[in-house]
């Protein structure tokens, strides 16, 4: 089969599309015939940092739809033709405080989902929502379960409330506004990109300023109850400074540094909640997924890459020119 494989060389050039053996399944597994395979920041972190040009080749990519191609002997939920996405997240089953000791997430450390197909046991897979294509379901699960859990499971965001997003644009806020509008919450975004902020508003966004303001200044009259941090260090001092009194930060991504210097005695007089957050069980899949079909959700599709761009592909999102998601079309 031909897939994106990382190998012999560190970052984007050890990039290469090439043919892979197909493995026998087992009578517990599923074959899927992968038709989009949606892209996330994280497939750049594997790629860049954490897989190395000594380690075996490896397949990245977390997300896909297709179809289901053959069935193991004791396979009971799927059956071939089946329409399917994949659950990026392996072993953790049951919703809780944190993932289980032994989580991970397709595309490493094992083969992941960019190839023309992809093997996992039965229960990592979903049915794909009928109201959403091959291309917008292939890019759903990873960035769609992760905003999920960072405001409801873990932010508690209800109606009439209002979410702050600093940094709008990847997948995962996205699907927080979307969300969060969804639900009747009010939502303040930030970017650097005036095209950005007002591709936000058109989304719904209620106020969009820029990422480089002074946010205490411009945010004087409003009220910020959940903000959702994932730029880390470059902006978290100004979330902190526009947060009601008593409210929550929730991060789980940090596009600039990790480590953060803050004031610990502002942050306890104020009585800030800090929550950090990562994907999400296979129970809050199934339930973001009832969600998102109750709400009509679609992703907001922002590019598609054949196989062959996978370059192109892997340096848009480098340089986070995305709107939403970006994928990888295999068929």
């Amino acid at each position: 089969m031909r897939a994106i494989v990382h190998e012999e060389k560190e970052g984007l050039e050890g990039l290469k599309v090439k043919e892979m053996p197909e493995r026998q399944i087992s009578d517990n597994e599923v074959r899927v015939k992968v038709h989009t395979a949606g892209m996330n920041r994280r497939d750049l972190a594997v790629v860049t940092k954490r897989h190395k040009a000594d380690d075996p080749a490896l397949i990245p990519g977390s997300d896909a739809s297709g179809i289901v191609e053959t069935v193991g002997g004791n396979v009971t939920k799927f059956q071939p033709g089946d329409e399917v996405i994949v659950n990026p997240g392996l072993g953790w089953q049951k919703n809780s405080d944190a993932p289980p000791e032994g989580f991970e997430i397709v595309g490493l450390p094992d083969h992941g989902t960019f190839a023309e197909f992809y093997t996992c046991t039965e229960d990592h897979l979903e049915r794909k929502p009928e109201h959403l294509s091959f291309e917008e379901a292939g890019v759903l699960p990873l960035a769609a379960l992760t905003a999920y859990r960072a405001l409801f499971t873990r932010g508690n965001l209800e109606a009439g409330q209002t979410v702050m997003l600093p940094g709008i644009g990847s997948g995962v806020l996205t699907f927080c506004l979307k969300y969060a509008k969804a639900i009747g919450a009010r939502v303040i975004v930030t970017s650097r990109s005036e095209s950005k902020q007002k591709e936000a508003l058109n989304l719904g966004a209620d106020l969009a300023i820029s990422t480089e303001e002074d946010w205490q200044e411009a945010l004087a009259s409003e009220q910020v109850d959940l903000l959702i941090e994932t730029i880390g260090n470059a902006t978290f001092n100004k979330s902190l400074d526009v947060i009601r009194k008593g409210g929550t930060i929730v991060t789980f991504g940090s596009t600039t540094e990790d480590e953060v210097t803050f004031n610990i005695r502002q942050f306890f007089y104020g009585q800030y909640n800090l929550l950090g957050s990562t994907m999400g069980s296979a129970e809050e899949l199934r339930e973001m997924l009832g969600f998102i079909s109750e709400h009509k959700i679609k992703p907001q599709l922002d590019k598609m890459f054949t196989m062959d761009q996978y370059k192109e592909a892997f340096e848009y999102i480098q340089e986070s020119k995305n709107f939403g998601k970006i994928a990888i079309k295999v068929r």
